[in-house]
């Protein structure tokens, strides 16, 4: 799901793919020309130094891209009557990092690498309140998934903690054992519990220290 990042009074939707980012190009065309940012696009796109640039960037992160057609966009660039549409270049190139979204956050996106470029061409000031609006999200972000991880990795360390002094407390005394016995069970059911923690959170979390008294879980400001 898209997210919004206000860049200038200019609402900029923000989407990650696969652990890559992509920002609305036709967001940021809009701090040029409101009302015509497909053309705006359009005309950054036809510049022989940004077919060289976008082209690159897809040599450098795209094994299928087709660098036979590109070549052919770098000969055209240049004259008058040329134009380029995002769709003609991804549909001729099979490039990747511009892609085309539809429905209600639809539009023109372009990985992040990309998009900053593009921003540069529109504004150098633009550029750096979009980078820096950009960063903030992310930190954000971050510190959300920092939250919620550590939140689970307490919740699942008392969990650890319950089931060995359950075994310890319950389940052994039941078996009526002799204390030999009983110590050889405590250490059989302890191991399981061990192993089967290990497997879900890794060998150092059984190793750390049972947090002691309640939990206290902040939350994030805004």
């Amino acid at each position: 799901m898209a997210q919004k990042i206000d860049v200038r009074g200019i609402k900029v939707s923000v989407f990650s793919d696969k652990q890559d980012d992509y920002i609305s190009l036709s967001d940021i065309a809009k701090y040029k020309d409101g009302d015509r940012s497909d053309y705006i696009l359009q005309n950054w796109m036809r510049n022989r130094s940004t077919i060289e640039f976008i082209g690159l960037w897809e040599q450098l992160h795209n094994p299928d891209f087709n660098s036979i057609e590109f070549d052919g966009f770098k000969h055209e660039a240049g004259a008058n009557s040329f134009s380029l549409t995002p769709k003609r270049w991804i549909t001729t190139t099979n490039a990747i990092g511009i892609i085309s979204k539809a429905g209600r956050y639809g539009g023109t996106y372009a990985h992040r690498d990309i998009a900053f470029e593009f921003a540069s061409w529109i504004s150098a000031e633009f550029k750096l309140y979009l980078l820096k609006e950009f960063q903030r999200l992310k930190q954000a972000e971050n510190e959300q998934k920092n939250l919620e991880w550590n939140v689970s990795r307490t919740l699942a360390k008392v969990n650890y903690h319950i089931h060995t002094e359950s075994i310890k407390t319950n389940i052994i005394p039941a078996l009526e054992l002799n204390p030999k016995a009983r110590n050889f069970a405590y250490a059989i059911a302890f191991d399981l519990v061990v192993a089967d923690t290990e497997q879900q959170h890794g060998p150092a979390f059984c190793s750390d220290p049972i947090p002691q008294g309640p939990i206290v879980v902040s939350s994030l400001s805004a």
